[in-house]
């Protein structure tokens, strides 16, 4: 009878690895969920006869001495992944196998990245590698939490409903995204038009008035002469200093983001940041217990999802919240007080995650908590949209009539002097 090798996490979510002798992968499964554990890795050892076929849904298990594609393909654009997922999930429903399933999929794509992946993919499968472990191979096309998912699936028999699941984990989440995206557009249009549109004013306008009142020979008021100043400031460096702030914002955050530390302090102070910071920690929030809730879902253990969650959380002080929990479950205590210990979430979540415990539903209270943040998230996105637009009005107002005010000041007090002449 054939051995197989199993890495596994036990009930309290400890690894645990050790053999089995099975007729077959499904056989060596069940041994391992006998014994109370969780596997996540099954592997046929060297010498071993190969087992027989799996069931619809599962790929074969590696077999040791297999080829592996050294080939990595980049990342994929979030629509095409979305459609990829939900087409894979409809074929392994209708009973096709895991490989037949890929070679359609192959067939439909457009020459691209997503093409290559999914050649890529079958290829590995075709050669005795499982769905999970191929696809782990393109970490920049499928991430950790796409991979586990796909391997829970794997592992229970149920990679369909996986599949559907992480499709529409994804959809929601991209929606999500373009909502905030979209609300942004107008306001940064508005403001990078308008921003041109003065600095153009304060290049060329403002020093042909300086010749002006240079001719007229008269004291100018303090409002004209500081915006002469202002004008020739910008006309010398101002420009490049305003047009470089950007830039190197961006290049400090793209390097402080190399470092933990670096990534935190910069979450931290977008979630300190005035409304911004509400819409940040929300979607954030919205993030992560879909995440963790979807994983609950497809039989995930506790402590390997809160690891996965921790890396997909997209925010490092959600990150560093998610391990906290997970050290403090490892040690024996609830989901509940950990997280309310750590001050990241409202009361409300951890209420509802502590019922959640205690009903045995956590998932499904898990995925109300983020539907709920995604209403509170385009609820304040339209009312930030809503404040945007009269602050702009009144910002943009005031800019142009200091500029008004200052060129006609010294026009106005000329004429007085005329006139009183």
């Amino acid at each position: 009878m054939p051995t197989f090798a199993y890495e596994a996490m036990n009930s309290v979510g400890q690894p645990v690895k050790g053999e089995v002798e099975a007729g077959s992968n499904e056989e060596a499964i069940a041994k391992v969920r006998g014994m109370g554990n969780f596997p996540t890795k099954i592997k046929e050892k060297a010498g071993g006869k190969k087992s027989g076929a799996s069931k619809p849904g599962q790929a074969s298990k590696m077999v040791a001495g297999t080829k592996k594609s050294s080939r990595s393909v980049g990342s994929i654009p979030q629509k095409l992944l979305v459609l990829f997922t939900r087409n894979l999930s409809i074929l392994v429903d209708a009973g096709l196998p895991i490989l037949r399933s890929l070679r359609i999929l192959e067939e439909q794509q457009k020459p691209g990245p997503m093409r290559i992946a999914v050649r890529l993919v079958a290829d590995d499968v075709e050669g005795g590698t499982t769905l999970s472990d191929a696809l782990g191979r393109h970490p920049k096309a499928f991430d950790k939490l796409f991979v586990n998912m796909v391997r829970a699936g794997e592992l229970g028999g149920v990679l369909d409903v996986i599949l559907k699941r992480l499709a529409e984990f994804m959809e929601k989440a991209a929606a999500l995204k373009r909502k905030v995206i979209g609300a942004m557009i107008y306001p940064i249009a508005v403001l990078s038009f308008a921003g041109l549109i003065v600095v153009g004013i304060m290049v060329f306008v403002i020093p042909q008035f300086e010749t002006i009142f240079a001719d007229m020979g008269t004291r100018l008021p303090a409002m004209t002469r500081n915006l002469i100043n202002m004008s020739t400031w910008m006309k010398d460096y101002g420009w490049a200093v305003i047009a470089g702030i950007p830039v190197f914002l961006i290049i400090l955050a793209k390097f402080l983001r190399k470092f933990e530390g670096g990534r935190y302090a910069l979450d931290k102070f977008k979630l300190s940041m005035p409304i911004f910071g509400q819409i940040i920690g929300k979607t954030a929030i919205a993030r992560f217990t879909r995440t963790l809730g979807t994983l609950l879902a497809a039989g995930v253990p506790i402590l390997e999802a809160l690891g996965i969650t921790s890396e997909a959380a997209g925010n490092e002080v959600y990150s560093r919240a998610m391990k906290r929990v997970q050290n403090s479950i490892r040690e024996g205590v609830s989901f509940a007080e950990p997280l309310r210990q750590t001050k990241v979430v409202d009361s409300m979540v951890v209420n509802m995650i502590d019922v959640g415990e205690e009903t045995g539903e956590l998932d499904k209270m898990l995925t109300k908590i983020a539907d709920t943040y995604d209403d509170e998230v385009s609820t304040l996105v339209a009312s930030m949209v809503s404040l945007i637009e009269p602050i702009m009005v009144i910002s943009l107002g005031g800019i142009v009539g200091f500029i008004v005010i200052s060129l006609f000041m010294p026009m106005v007090a000329l004429l007085q002097t005329a006139g009183g002449g």
